[in-house]
């Protein structure tokens, strides 16, 4: 009952950081950036800041798509942000560009995360499947359930993982926004904010698939 509880909690806080992180974005893509560059702009010049000049910048399509790739070493930024002038924009940039930053330093809970997508991208792909049979022929086979829960557990820890990765990422992006004059006094606390929520996601995300966890393992320990 209590992790039911949790459950229908996250669910509810989950889609309310959704609705007050795109609020946010809606809100600071009004705002211009105090020199006027744009998102594409903003990536090129932290990577050039940071001394990396094999990763490239490129559009990718949808919203709020944006993402670093370590494996082809390019910043795909997001329609809205890509072209955008805006302090919402410019702190996206800079955050994914945060991403290349520890890629080029080498940091570690990074490097587990890389390590973690070959195994996690497997688990996630069966997982349901496995702890669906895994349920329903419990009694035939009791291993099978406890299988898929290993299974799951591999994406929680990956979501786990995640957590410092992306909270560094912000970390290094406010602070260059701000000694760059990207952002200014006025501007600065919005790329603050909008980064804030963002991390929120990925929070309320890992505490989730603890509570799923949590609940796949009670199911297993009840029918022992």
């Amino acid at each position: 009952m209590n992790i039911w509880t949790i459950m229908i909690v996250v669910m509810v806080l989950s889609l309310i950081i959704q609705q007050m992180l795109q609020s946010r974005f809606n809100k600071y893509s009004r705002v211009g950036t105090a020199n006027g560059m744009s998102g594409a702009e903003v990536a090129q010049k932290m990577l050039q800041d940071h001394g990396i000049y094999d990763v490239k910048v490129v559009p990718t399509r949808g919203m709020l798509t944006d993402h670093y790739n370590p494996q082809t070493k390019t910043v795909a930024l997001s329609e809205g942000v890509y072209q955008s002038r805006s302090v919402a924009a410019a702190a996206v940039a800079a955050h994914e560009c945060g991403h290349a930053v520890q890629h080029a330093c080498g940091y570690a809970p990074l490097r587990m995360r890389s390590a973690l997508v070959p195994v996690v991208s497997f688990a996630s792909n069966i997982v349901q499947w496995v702890l669906l049979a895994g349920v329903i022929f419990f009694n035939i086979f009791p291993s099978l359930l406890w299988l898929g829960i290993g299974l799951f557990a591999m994406t929680t820890i990956f979501s786990f993982i995640t957590l410092p990765v992306e909270i560094n990422a912000s970390t290094r992006a406010i602070a260059w926004l701000g000694n760059t004059g990207v952002t200014d006094q006025k501007t600065h606390p919005m790329a603050i904010d909008a980064l804030k929520w963002a991390a929120y996601t990925y929070v309320i995300a890992a505490i989730g698939s603890l509570a799923t966890l949590l609940y796949y393992i009670g199911i297993a320990r009840s029918r022992d």
